[in-house]
């Protein structure tokens, strides 16, 4: 229970035929740009490089196996399911941001959402322990990811109160002002499951 989807490739960072395109990509992350130049060399040899199909699963919901990603190139969502099945998108993320369960894993709780691929996606990923032991050695870094963290929690809690708050039109507007590139890739799918809608009403919501 818990496994990722098994046709995700893996390559572990140094093997790779890309190295050194992928780790200015790396470094180019939110949480790891500050990184000089020998403590980025000694988080690599920690890192393999995954390339994710659409669909499939980094995490899955209920897993207590962990991982931090990097994203470098693609959109990923953090969605939430039901016993009855019923999905939920708590958020998207792209190129140079992450995605974690880093509190989860702190909290010693399973995964409390999945980890999935919207579009083709390649990340940088590690063991949570690995990545929360090279933390415990760069304190900088370390208070920098987890204030991204907690910014990502906080931002998922106005989402969902907005849902409550808002009608179709202005769950819309809200997204593209606060995302206006993510509401462009983004199929309308995903989109209108993100913001609790059909497609049908989101469609008339983008041509009214």
């Amino acid at each position: 229970m818990g496994l990722p989807c098994p046709t995700i490739i893996e390559t572990p960072l140094a093997q790779h035929p890309l190295r050194l395109l992928l780790r200015a990509l790396i470094h180019a992350n939110i949480v790891l740009q500050h990184l000089k130049d020998d403590e980025l060399t000694e988080l690599e040899r920690h890192l393999v490089i995954a390339e994710v199909k659409k669909g499939d699963a980094l995490l899955i919901q209920g897993a207590t196996e962990m991982n931090q990603y990097f994203i470098l190139e693609g959109v990923l969502k953090r969605v939430v399911t039901t016993a009855e099945g019923k999905e939920m998108t708590l958020r998207f993320a792209r190129e140079t941001e992450i995605e974690t369960s880093y509190a989860a894993w702190r909290l010693e709780c399973r995964a409390p959402y999945s980890i999935c691929a919207v579009t083709k996606v390649r990340v940088a990923m590690c063991p949570i322990e690995v990545w929360a032991d090279f933390m415990n050695g760069h304190p900088v870094l370390k208070k920098e990811f987890e204030y991204e963290v907690m910014r990502l929690m906080s931002e998922i809690m106005a989402d969902t109160i907005a849902l409550h708050l808002l009608d179709a039109a202005g769950r819309m507007e809200r997204f593209q002002q606060k995302n206006p590139e993510m509401a462009m890739l983004l199929p309308r799918k995903e989109l209108a499951l993100h913001l609790n809608i059909s497609p049908e009403t989101l469609s008339r919501v983008l041509h009214h």
